[in-house]
């Protein structure tokens, strides 16, 4: 397995010990669990990086990590959910953006065609990790506020633009 693999596999790995802090919940446990977050984050831009750089893309790593991803971010959205913290309309809209997105991919294969990651798509991650991990901080009730506007609007606008850019890939007269 190369480099850019073993980080993926430790993010997915981060992932159940992200949750059994927030779970467990002792004292500090959100900072820990906001600790283990960020560690996690940190390894998805590491494993991209080395993948390039190296040359090591692979088919395991397509698969993996954009579902490592998604699961971790799920993991923290779904936590702040149960607890009163972010409302289920936001994490839906996630959810489905992501059901969209990867419906748009497959449709995309099936017409011999491979949609890269947009730079939209990029800030969307960023911002959502950035954002959740600030509300890890218990900061200000305006704070959180601002931080679920900032993860729904761009994962809006990000998914708007991979339909926008890639609507040629429907053949409407079959719809």
């Amino acid at each position: 397995m190369n480099t850019a693999n073993k980080l993926t596999m430790i993010r997915v790995l981060l992932i159940p010990a992200f949750l059994a802090v927030l779970y467990i919940g002792f004292f500090g446990s959100s900072y820990v669990a906001m600790g283990i977050f960020i560690a996690a984050g940190l390894t998805d831009i590491a494993d991209g990086y080395i993948a390039r750089q190296r040359n090591q893309v692979t088919d395991f790593g397509k698969l993996m990590d954009p579902l490592a991803d998604k699961i971790l971010v799920l993991s923290a959205m779904l936590w702040f959910l149960e607890q009163g913290i972010m409302p289920a309309w936001a994490v839906l809209i996630v959810v489905v953006r992501e059901f969209l997105v990867t419906a748009l991919r497959l449709i995309a294969v099936d017409n011999g065609r491979v949609i890269a990651a947009a730079a939209s798509g990029k800030v969307k991650t960023v911002v959502t990790m950035f954002c959740l991990t600030v509300m890890f901080l218990e900061l200000q009730p305006w704070m959180v506020h601002a931080c679920i506007a900032a993860i729904t609007m761009t994962t809006v606008a990000s998914g708007v633009e991979y339909y926008v850019k890639n609507r040629d890939i429907f053949d409407w007269k079959k719809l």
